[in-house]
Formats: structure tokens, sequence, C-alpha cells
């Protein structure tokens, strides 16, 4: 059964049937799609894969980001086995077997107990010019130039396109392997905490070889000591080791081992051998001068790499321990305002007990009951945006959900003079999502929209709602006729803590409102004129129950047409919200 194996990203570790039958199977962000992919840079419905007699084609949707075929941008072509799709952060990669992908083999390092093994030539990076002219006829030389610009400027784009590690050091194995005939190889980095080499990718010319890989330590020392790459061979007569043994051990017959020299220091090394004796591939010496000088340029370019990508992490790292603090101190600031409220009112209500004034009592109250709202309304934003979770759709009724918010704020709105206009479609159908998630979302839209009229001398809050069967989509619209938003401001308005009511919001609610809509698979967008007012229009997948017995769920073309044209005729849409 061929399948495909999420490797990098949110999903990862997930695993998808690509079945068997002709059709396409459709990768994408939205609850409606056969791969759906938990990624914020992944299109609602990014690529499809679709088999075409016995092969299988990636083809893209015209997504935002673009579909990559091993790291190259496509429209559409035909899948390999091993190939890697990358969509938005994800990665998937392809077997037409559903084998699972080859775990890392382990590597081991012998201890360096005596070693009779020479080093054919060492050398210094300044010295690998890769470019410098030998002594060779001229042609000869333009054709090996040629192809080392080649194998180099494969190296920059694979290390100008990821900043994963592991990613990036397989694809400089897989480069390294095209061009030189190892048969094995492997990348280690240096510790930062123990200063031990750790195996960070490996790779074996015979499929499927997995087993310990063991790699001589003295010319892993000599190399760390002196910065200088190696090529050896099974020769018995170099001085330099003649105190050790452990090349000879490991039945290693020529071997290429260069640091991964950076800018601020050695990170590690590339290493590479053959296992085939000299006298088994006629005296022909797999290895020469021109790999060791390739081998160490490349180990020059993945160093930078990793050092970039670390400096990257930290740079990330340091970002989240700065939101950490921005977040403690805006809730503080909001908890502390929240709380002092709530002094003020106990103080009156312990003045109206103490003098038996029921009024005074009244009013205190009043002043504490606002603030433990408030207080509620924060902490639930705060668990719906730090939790991740999964929506749980039941059937459930979009009308009486808006109703029961409705009702939720008609006090509110009685309080502030605003209007809600909310006029329930006669025929809405019922709808598969998370009422508890979704009525969340609405609220605090729906509370926003009330917050923007509060000074209005007659404001009005108008919420719509409706089925689009052609789209496939649930849509609710909250418009009001408030200030309205300027286009700067519209642009960071779902941003945490980004608030356009100042010290009185937490710039919580829009945030955890789409976050909300996206584990739905769905959307929420603003428009909005300054001077007029602003339009929220949320929108996830139309969703139908079936008939117990059939399947829990359908897809929007089941719907029945009457109940969706009857719900689009009872609504009325302002323009401004699109299709």
């Amino acid at each position: 059964m061929p399948v495909l194996f999420v490797i990098q990203g949110f999903n990862r570790g997930s695993r998808f049937d690509l079945g068997g039958e002709d059709g396409a199977v459709s990768i994408g962000r939205e609850a409606g799609n056969v791969i759906k992919l938990d990624d914020d840079e992944v299109s609602r419905r990014h690529a499809e894969i679709r088999r075409v007699g016995e092969a299988f084609i990636v083809g893209d949707l015209k997504s935002s980001n673009g579909t990559f075929l091993n790291d190259e941008r496509v429209e559409r072509a035909e899948l390999s086995p091993g190939d890697r799709i990358r969509i938005g952060r994800s990665v998937l990669q392809f077997s037409p077997d559903g084998a699972e992908p080859p775990s890392l083999g382990a590597v081991d390092i012998v201890p360096a107990s005596g070693d009779g093994s020479r080093i054919v030539r060492s050398m210094r990076e300044e010295d690998s010019i890769v470019l410098a002219a030998p002594e060779e006829a001229q042609n000869r030389w333009l054709a090996r130039a040629r192809s080392n610009l080649q194998v180099m400027y494969r190296t920059s784009l694979a290390v100008s396109h990821t900043l994963d590690i592991d990613e990036l050091l397989d694809r400089i194995l897989q480069l390294v392997f095209e061009w030189v005939e190892a048969d094995r190889g492997c990348i280690m980095l240096l510790d930062p905490g123990s200063g031990e080499l750790r195996s960070k990718a490996r790779r074996d010319r015979r499929g499927g070889d997995t087993g310990t890989m063991v790699i001589s330590r003295t010319i892993l020392d000599y190399v760390l000591d002196r910065t200088e790459g190696v090529l050896t061979s099974d020769a018995q007569d170099d001085d330099r080791f003649a105190s050790g043994n452990s090349v000879v051990r490991t039945g290693v017959r020529e071997a290429i081992c260069v640091p991964m020299r950076g800018r601020y220091g050695t990170v590690g090394v590339i290493y590479v051998d053959t296992m085939v004796p000299l006298v088994e591939s006629m005296d022909r010496r797999r290895f020469s001068d021109d790999h060791l000088k390739l081998m160490i340029a490349i180990g020059h370019q993945a160093a930078l790499a990793v050092e970039d990508t670390t400096y990257y992490s930290a740079m990330v790292q340091s970002e989240r321990l700065a939101a950490v603090g921005q977040t403690i101190a805006t809730l503080s600031h909001h908890i502390k305002n929240i709380l002092q409220g709530i002094r003020g009112g106990s103080y009156l209500v312990e003045m109206g007990l103490e003098n038996d004034d029921t009024g005074v009592v009244r009013k205190g109250w009043e002043i504490v009951r606002r603030n433990q709202n408030k207080i509620s309304s924060l902490v639930m934003d705060m668990l719906s945006f730090s939790k991740e979770r999964e929506p749980d759709p039941v059937p459930s009724d979009l009308g009486a959900l808006i109703d029961d918010i409705v009702e939720t704020v008609a006090q509110r709105a009685e309080e502030s003079g605003a209007e809600i206009v909310w006029r329930r479609p006669a025929d809405l159908p019922q709808l598969l999502f998370d009422p508890e998630g979704m009525a969340r979302a609405v609220l605090n839209v729906v509370t926003n929209a009330l917050d923007a009229v509060a000074e209005r001398a007659k404001g009005r809050v108008t919420i719509t709602a409706s089925v689009d069967s052609a789209d496939g989509l649930a849509r609710i619209t909250v418009s009001d006729n408030g200030p309205g938003i300027s286009p700067e401001t519209l642009a960071d308005i779902f941003t945490l803590f980004v608030s356009t009511k100042g010290a009185r919001g937490t710039g919580l609610g829009l945030t955890v409102s789409r976050k909300i809509l996206r584990e739905h698979g769905g959307d929420i967008r603003a428009t909005s004129t300054e001077g007029t007012g602003s339009i929220f229009t949320l929108e996830f997948p139309l969703q139908l129950p079936r008939p117990e017995g059939q399947a829990a769920t359908a897809t929007a073309e089941s719907a029945p047409s009457e109940a969706a044209e009857a719900a689009a005729d009872s609504t009325t849409h302002d323009p401004a919200t699109g299709p």
C-alpha cells in the first residue's frame, strides 16, 4: 500500500495511506481534506496526489506558499520512492510499498589503541581552493572545475533552503554520495555541553544497512586537534599513526574525514569511507586529492549553516522568553485592574451591610459581578489560547448557539444603549462543529463589536448566519456601526496582546477566535471603514450529520439543497463581506 509519512512538522509521525484506487488525495489545512495538516502555512486546499496507472502524481492547487518536491518548487510531478514533499513547514516522505523510513543507525568510535593506516594527504581549509589550477591539461581541469562548481552550487542551495539541521545534514550526505564512491558516511556534531561527537546523519550505499558503523578515534582526534581534512588508505607505514590499529580493526580501506569549521570554531566532522580492499578494486583508489578538497569546502558550508541554525534557534528561544515576560506583564496589569474593581465593589457591599443600606449593597455587588465576569472571560481566553486541542464536532444548532450568545450579552447591550440585530434563519440545518469552542469564538467577536459601539448614540451590532453549499462553508458575520479601524491597526488585530480598546482590552479575544476557527479548518477575516464600522466574517467547513447507521459526517455536497437555499434566502449579507 503506498503511504505518505510526515517526517517534519506538527503532525510528525503520522501515516497516511494513499489507497489503491484511481483518484485524488487532497492535502490541506481544512478538515475536509484526506490528509489534514495542522500547519498555518498550509493553504486550506494546498495540493493533491493522484494515481495515474501505476504512477503517483503530486500537483499544487494554486496554494499561497507553493509545493516543493525535494526542495524544488513544482506544479505537477511524478513521485519516486523516498521523495520528500514540503508543504508549508511540513515534510512528507513517499513510500510506494508502505515501508517505514529507515531509522538512524548507530555509530561507535573505537578507542585509539594502535593504528597501522597511512594518511595519504592532510590539508587545511585555506589550501583547499577548488579552482586552483593544477598541472594537468587545461581541458581536463575545466571539466573537473565545472563538476566541483556544480556540487558546491547544489550544496549552497541545500544550505539556504532549510533551517532544520537534520534535514540539512541528510541532504549534504546525499550530495556527497552522488559525487564520491563511498560505501558509508556520517556527519557528527560536537555536543556543546560535553564536547563529545554525536552522530546526526548516517547514510549507507547498500539500502537498509543500519548496523553499527565503527569509526577510528585516531582519525577523528587528528582532524579535530589540527582542524585538517585527511585522506587515508589501508597502507601500514605512516609514522603518525604507528601507535594504533583502530582503522585496521574497523576493516576500512579508504576514508575521508574533514572538519566542519565555521566562523567561530569547529562544530563537527564529515566522514566517508569504503570497505572494499584495494586488491579487489584493481588497485584503483576511489578517493583522490580532488575529493578531499571538495569535502573540506562542503564541510565549511555545512558548518556555517549549522552555526546559523543554532543562532536562529537561540534567537527563537530568546523571543519566547521575551514573549513569556510580556505575557506575564500584560496579564498582571489586567488582573490588577480587575482586582481593584472587585476591591472597590466589596468595600461598597461592606459599607451597605454596616449601614443596612440595600441600595449601596446592590451597587457594590453589581461592580463585583462585572469584574467577576471580566476575570472569568480572561481566564477562559488564556486557557483557549495556551491549550492545543482537537475540536470535538457533534451535531449542533448554530442558530440556537447564537440565540444563547445574544441572550448572554443582552444586558451589556442595554446598559450601553446598543441594539443587537439578529434574525435566526428559519431553515438553518444542523451542522457538525465543536459547540463549546465555536461559542467562545463568536462571543469574543460579538463582545468586541459591542465595545466598538458603546459610545455611539445609536450603536448597532448585526449578526447573520448562513450556509454556502457552493463553497462548502458555514458562515457567521458580525458587523457594527462603530468608529471603524484604521488600515494600519487592522493588519495587526489578530496579533496577541494587540487591542483597539486601549487599557480596557487584553488583546486575547480575536487571537483566540482565530485559533478556534483554524482548529475547525476555517478562518476569520475582518474588513473596516473608518467612521462607518467593521465586519468580521467567521467561516468553517460545512459538514452535516448523517442519519443513524451511516457515516458520522458528510460533506457539503450531501446537504439538502432546499435547506441551503432557505438559509441563504433568509439571511441578509453586507456586500463588503465578500463570498
